[in-house]
């Protein structure tokens, strides 16, 4: 027996009915049971935020940052130097006024060429009198080492501190005793430093024929230009031994220092021949080199006398011509 039409549609009603709360069973079993998301903090950022806002570039910090150079314990005692940017051992050796042969040996160094920034040098002879460093800087903004006086011995001072007179001691020699004499005389030689005994009486002569083309100026030239031309003979001021002959300091070409004594070394650059070697003893006079342009804009001698490694005026030293 079939259903009547309103039985047909009472059973589909009913379906829809029953369709109905299915899908709102489902939906709500849905939302009871959806996921949960855990979510974590974001990773810190290593970058660095200036204070203006914008990101800036992460800083690295190097492998060896905290690397101990050699030295460091003897950082700003007497008689020790911190290599800066820019210095070799030839040039730190020239400021000190000794034989970079010495330094190397004192700092136990492998290879002279290879020094790091921030490395502390000894400069002064293992067992010398204390030195001190005074606040004084040079053009390179490094300071001068002064060593201490002992009675009769030769004081250092700064570049820019006045000088006075001081006689000479009365077991001077001779021409010391001359050259004090002198200097008390002559106001251009008052600010001649004390003298040193022995070492001061040092026989000087000029180390080429030609003019004087630019003067010794404190703080801009560290010595004089003396002119000549190309091949001219170059001749050792006085005594000594070579401590350098070489092209390895920039802006002084084929270079050579004599170093005099404990006190005095001389240089004599721009050579276009060297005619001596590390280690060898000249003689007042003798031809070192021929004149030359090396590292200079036209052919000179430039030459420097340097008192405890510090330059001095060449012409208060030099004979009258």
């Amino acid at each position: 027996m079939r259903p009547s039409g309103s039985g047909r549609a009472f059973e589909v009603r009913g379906l829809c009915l029953l369709v109905t709360v299915a899908l709102l069973a489902g939906c709500a079993g849905s939302l009871n049971q959806a996921p949960v998301e855990e979510r974590k903090p974001p990773p810190r950022s290593t970058t660095m935020r200036p204070a203006g806002g914008e990101a800036a570039d992460p800083v690295a910090q190097p492998a060896d940052a905290e690397k101990t150079l050699p030295g460091a314990e003897n950082a700003g005692k007497p008689g020790y130097y911190t290599v800066k940017p820019g210095d070799t051992l030839i040039r730190i050796a020239l400021d000190n006024g000794q034989n970079w042969r010495d330094l190397q040996r004192w700092n136990r160094l492998e290879n002279p060429h290879v020094i790091e920034v921030g490395q502390v040098l000894r400069v002064a002879p293992p067992g010398a009198e204390p030195a001190l460093v005074t606040a004084a800087a040079t053009e390179s903004g490094s300071a001068v080492v002064k060593p201490v006086p002992a009675p009769g011995r030769m004081e250092s001072r700064p570049l820019d501190a006045p000088r006075e007179p001081v006689a000479a001691p009365a077991s001077a020699p001779p021409a010391a005793a001359q050259g004090a004499a002198a200097a008390s005389a002559s106001p251009a030689a008052a600010n001649k430093p004390p003298a040193r005994e022995g070492d001061e009486a040092v026989s000087w002569m000029w180390p080429a024929a030609g003019p004087v083309v630019a003067p010794f100026e404190e703080g801009r030239n560290k010595g004089l230009a003396i002119g000549g031309k190309a091949g001219d003979a170059v001749l050792a001021a006085a005594d000594g031994r070579v401590v350098y002959a070489g092209s390895g300091l920039r802006g002084y070409g084929n270079l050579v220092i004599v170093k005099h004594n404990a006190t005095y070394l001389s240089a004599y650059a721009h050579n276009q021949v060297l005619l001596v070697k590390d280690e060898q003893v000249v003689r007042r006079g003798q031809k070192i080199a021929e004149m030359g342009s090396s590292d200079a804009e036209r052919v000179q001698l430039h030459f420097e006398i340097r008192r405890l490694g510090v330059p001095v005026d060449p012409l208060r030293l030099l004979p009258a011509r």
